[in-house]
């Protein structure tokens, strides 16, 4: 039995150790926000928070989270007034949208630990996250209002 936490939410699940936790999150627990982009810890779609920073879901298995608070971007707000969920909509950031809560949960990590990014910190910080619609100067201006909102 494997026990952590979701969205501050108590889970135990009997699922074998070597499942990769986006199967966990998606399939067992329907948090569908988390998605399967190319399960090799290659484009960031999967990302979400373990204990608070970024994590490949498609690559951890769910041994790893054994105590361990998971966020997903379910998890993020509870009414989608993050201030990363804000800027993405007045940014227009999401043409097909399916990076984008990945781009979102990698945002938040580097938001929370520097609030005040330059750009060249932006790019550094989401390299791993790829967008295959190409939206990453959207992604950029909505990761520097939210950050500018923040400190405000």
């Amino acid at each position: 039995m494997t026990s952590f936490g979701v969205n501050g939410k108590s889970i135990e699940t009997n699922k074998s150790p070597d499942t990769p936790l986006l199967w966990v999150l998606r399939e067992h627990l329907k948090l569908t926000g988390t998605k399967y982009g190319c399960g090799a810890g290659l484009c960031g779609a999967c990302t979400v928070h373990i204990d608070g920073k970024a994590a490949l879901s498609c690559l951890t298995p769910l041994s790893a989270v054994q105590g361990a608070e998971v966020t997903t971007i379910e998890g993020l707000s509870a009414d989608n007034s993050h201030p990363l969920q804000v800027a993405w909509i007045k940014e227009q950031v999401p043409q097909c949208g399916y990076c984008q809560s990945g781009q979102i949960m990698k945002a938040a990590t580097l938001l929370e630990h520097n609030t005040n990014p330059s750009r060249e910190e932006i790019v550094q910080h989401m390299n791993l996250n790829l967008c295959r619609c190409g939206t990453y100067s959207r992604i950029i201006k909505a990761i520097q209002r939210a950050a500018a909102e923040m400190q405000s």
